[in-house]
């Protein structure tokens, strides 16, 4: 990106939400059913068929704006948005406008860039707003023609809205990575981006450097995955920039991206709000939230993330950015607990779920709910190191094991492989002097000043001991028959 362009991002995010049945009827919203075969006559639009609103869509909406600090409007109004489409039966959206049940909110997230340090973002919200999902239209296997599925319509969505605060794409994946979690976290949606449970828009504009007006905004529509997100963005600036600096005018479209040839094509031209001649939907009466039931709500919730991470940092002494990597989600978080509260060294805990537990989860592409590695394992593992058990290298070569499958515990393994660290300084001090009798032009290297040749020494008696040597009582002997 120049630096003499600014890249302004929005993001506009629809979350399924986890309830069993539709937000105005009770027809069922799990994924996978044959096509058409959970589509009610609400659903359908079927004459003299009224919808009715869903309580547990209403209750997830509540949950989401106290996690983000939101007001909640004690009075919202569902609105007709007027649009026709061949996957939409009533030739309008139940959707909320005027009146959103959300208001307001702030999401705070750490931002890691390309270049430069991390840092921490914090992204106003506009609003959240309850509304139904449209079907799905279908274009393969239909001989050049179209098919409709509407098990999807009416499957209760919500809306979260943000101000156009992003710079980069990179801050846009960082919020939307939060945001996931956050959702994931108070259970009110499976986050199933392959499934379309988590979809974002992305509304991106380029403006000169140092300008306060905002440019003309495209808005790049269902991007399921934070890769597509990304690239999708930082095309969509390369090409705003480039046609402006050739002469062009950017022209407000709804565009999407082709991930294949990575590029954003248009769709069509951008609506505007009246040209969905928004009104109150007639069928449904004004949604009253009472505060005793925003309190109850506000009591069922879990710990939320930023609480987590403060706790974290104050209880076991973490860095901030340690903290956000271990509540990344809540089973993580439960994870990290489970071994923190059963060693005294809890950084070292933390170093382990985030190195060892993260890297084999990220390389087997599971989640921490799958990890056959249980933590009171892990524990047990960070615990033979502090008692001289096994050594780190050791240690973590038995977790690989563990990992693998071979051995049911760390202790099993250990003993079964005969692992034990050897800390018998007898028999490390016979080790060491072999060691530097069969390597004399070493030693001379060392004392001639050169360090990486005390390494080298080193890596000899760890490999004579097959690794299972205590490596400071090594380099504490040897230092010693070097003379210092």
């Amino acid at each position: 990106m120049p630096t003499s362009w600014e890249i302004v991002i929005g993001l506009e995010t629809h979350v399924q939400l986890r309830t069993a049945s539709k937000i105005f009827s009770g027809a069922s919203t799990a994924f996978g059913a044959a096509p058409n075969t959970q589509a009610s006559v609400i659903d359908l639009a079927l004459p003299g068929a009224l919808p009715v609103l869903n309580r547990g869509a209403v209750e997830c909406a509540i949950r989401f704006g106290i996690a983000v600090d939101a007001a909640i409007a004690p009075r919202s109004i569902f609105a007709r948005k007027n649009y026709f489409y061949p996957d939409l039966p009533k030739g309008y959206q139940i959707s909320q406008y005027e009146l959103p049940v959300v208001q307001g909110g702030t999401l705070q997230f750490p931002v890691t860039p390309r270049t430069g340090e991390p840092y921490w973002k914090t992204v106003q919200l506009t609003r959240a707003h309850l509304e139904e999902d449209a079907g799905k239209s279908l274009h393969e296997d239909y001989q050049g023609m179209s098919g409709i599925d509407l098990n999807r319509a009416g499957t209760p969505l919500l809306e979260i809205v943000t101000e156009p605060q992003m710079r980069s794409s990179a801050e846009a994946v960082a919020y939307a990575r939060t945001l996931h979690a956050l959702v994931v976290w108070l259970g009110v949606c499976d986050g199933n981006m392959q499934e379309g449970s988590f979809r974002c828009d992305a509304n991106v504009s380029v403006r000169p450097a140092g300008s306060t007006t905002f440019g003309t905004r495209v808005e790049i529509k269902n991007l399921n995955s934070f890769r597509f997100l990304q690239q999708a963005i930082d095309h969509e600036a390369r090409r705003q920039i480039e046609w402006i600096e050739d002469g062009g005018t950017v022209v407000q479209e709804t565009r999407l991206y082709d991930p294949d040839r990575d590029e954003t094509r248009a769709m069509r031209s951008k609506e505007d709000a009246m040209d969905y001649r928004y009104f109150p939907d007639p069928d449904l009466l004004p949604l009253e939230i009472a505060a005793d039931w925003v309190e109850a709500v506000r009591g069922q919730l879990p710990e939320l993330p930023g609480a987590m991470r403060e706790r974290f940092v104050r209880d076991y002494g973490l860095s901030a950015q340690d903290a956000a990597v271990l509540t990344a989600s809540r089973e993580l978080a439960a994870y990290f607990e489970r071994v923190a509260g059963a060693v005294a060294d809890r950084k070292a805990a933390a170093n382990w779920v985030m190195g060892e537990v993260c890297a084999a989860l990220n390389a087997a592409e599971i989640g921490i709910d799958q990890c056959p590695v249980p933590a009171t394992e892990v524990a047990a593992l960070i615990s033979r190191v502090a008692d001289g058990t096994v050594n780190l290298k050791t240690a973590k070569d038995v977790f690989a094991l563990l990992w693998a499958g071979e051995g049911v515990s760390a202790d099993a393994v250990i003993e079964a492989k005969g692992l034990k660290q050897i800390s018998d300084s007898g028999a490390i001090e016979a080790i060491v002097d072999a060691v530097l009798a069969a390597n004399p032009v070493a030693v001379d290297e060392y004392r001639a000043g050169k360090q990486k040749a005390f390494q080298a020494l080193v890596g000899q008696a760890m490999k004579a001991t097959r690794g299972k040597a205590n490596p400071q009582q090594v380099n504490e002997i040897l230092r010693s028959k070097l003379g210092g």
